[in-house]
């Protein structure tokens, strides 16, 4: 008999595996496919191993604003490129897996079923063998959605797990999805030298995120030659062919591959979810600020929620769940995930957008400024003036912190802490930002406020 029993090897599983038995409790823990799950091996890590090599032929190619001449075109090889990212995961799951052998947790590898209830026990199946939990963390993931296109079995068609792997270069690719996957892999490809075109059914892309920040990054993937067709209903796929109507008209878009990234869904289907009363919500199941779903002793975290697909989300929820368990009050905050979009330049958000206040009347004010303000931005990236949107409510708090520019990813965690702590624009002021950092540009952007 187990404390916890997690199905699923990914973000949630593997942190919530690692607590729980740091605080003493028997975990057994059931993975179908490989440890670390998607972000792990075909998701967050190898694509940002891809996109670094990206961005160092892109600093070679402005390497004169730095006063440093390259004679010859950069050149790459597609293959060295590839077996780098793959030695990263390699690495990275064999760090998770020695995690997992110091806490003593039993990993069961195979494809695992609840059973059902006996008395305050769960049963869970695997391996033909039955292993009984007094408490179950659903942690199952998602899995990419793939949209009823007719013609989209079409052999140029691709997911994003096929285009880690490819080593051998494209000339033309069309990515039908303006998300966080497309546009990363616009990034890549278009420092390839291939030529992007990007498909998107809303009016903006990166849709949910600051507005004004996605137009920015729209108009800096124009000027490398990335296309956009906005307000675009894909109706067919032809061959190598993308059929779409846009302003009424139909209109033709040819590509090697074809990438298709129009989301992801969480996976409740095929491990005996059926056998629990389960609330379900937003295609993900119901949890409360504390993960814990509408089964006594059931609880869910990561993707399988439909809340937050985001690693870093999922790594805190683990917390939670264990700590809950433990009889620890520890809620959740939904209000202060941030998003973090790894293109070139970097977009991270934290906190609610301009677009939600004004849609739910809420008065708030806006501070903003140019990341040049920031001598260390100035100094890595001149040329590009970036932007720090700071909102606050009508007491001064601190609701949303929007930033477009290289660091933005690394910098979001201050204003992260700040929204969690429910910081007013005094109370953030008074912390001391290192200099010289691109973090000053809070500093900065308050003094303003």
């Amino acid at each position: 008999m187990y404390d916890l029993g997690i199905i699923g090897g990914g973000p949630a599983g593997y942190t919530a595996a690692e607590r729980a038995a740091a605080q003493d409790l028997k975990v057994i823990l059931f993975e179908e496919k490989k440890i670390g799950g998607v972000c792990l091996n075909e998701g967050c890590i190898p694509t940002k191993a891809l996109l670094q090599s990206a961005h160092v032929i892109e600093t070679i190619h402005h390497a004169d604003k730095y006063g440093i001449s390259v004679n010859a075109e950069p050149t790459f090889n597609l293959e060295q490129i590839i077996q780098r990212k793959n030695h990263i995961v390699h690495k990275m799951q064999a760090g998770v897996r020695a995690k997992l052998r110091h806490n003593f947790i039993t990993v069961i590898e195979g494809h695992a079923a609840i059973k059902g209830r006996q008395g305050e026990l769960l049963n869970v199946s695997c391996n033909d063998e039955i292993h009984e939990v007094k408490n179950l963390l659903i942690a199952t993931g998602s899995r990419e959605f793939m949209p009823s296109i007719p013609g989209i079995e079409s052999a140029s068609v691709v997911t994003h797990r096929d285009l880690l792997n490819l080593t051998t270069p494209i000339n033309e690719l069309v990515i039908i999805g303006g998300g966080y996957i497309g546009i990363e892999f616009a990034d890549y490809f278009s420092s390839l030298n291939t030529k992007v075109t990007i498909v998107e059914l809303k009016d903006t892309i990166l849709e949910g995120t600051d507005r004004e920040l996605t137009d920015i990054l729209r108009v800096e993937y124009e000027k490398r030659g990335i296309t956009f067709y906005l307000n675009a209903q894909v109706t067919q796929i032809e061959g190598n062919e993308v059929i779409f109507t846009q302003d009424k008209e139909i209109k033709r878009v040819s590509g090697d591959k074809i990438l298709v990234s129009v989301g992801r869904v969480p996976n409740l289907e095929g491990f005996g979810l059926e056998v629990l009363d389960i609330e379900a919500y937003r295609k993900g199941i119901r949890v409360n600020n504390q993960m814990q779903t509408s089964e006594p002793n059931v609880y869910a975290a990561g993707d399988v929620t439909g809340f937050s697909k985001l690693a870093h989300a999922a790594y805190r929820e683990a917390d939670v769940v264990v700590n809950t368990i433990k009889g620890i009050y520890d809620p959740m905050n939904f209000q202060s995930i941030p998003g973090c979009i790894f293109s070139n330049p970097e977009i991270a958000t934290v906190g609610l957008t301009e677009e939600a206040l004004k849609m739910a009347w809420m008065p708030h004010r806006i501070v903003k400024i140019p990341m040049t303000y920031s001598g260390r931005f100035e100094i890595e990236n001149g040329g590009f003036a970036g932007l720090c949107k700071l909102i606050l409510g009508d007491s001064d708090e601190i609701l949303g912190v929007h930033i477009i520019g290289n660091m933005a990813t690394e910098i979001i965690v201050s204003a992260t802490m700040a929204i969690n702590n429910r910081f007013s624009a005094k109370q953030w002021a008074k912390n001391i930002f290192p200099h010289p950092s691109v973090s000053e540009i809070f500093r900065e952007a308050l003094y303003k406020a």
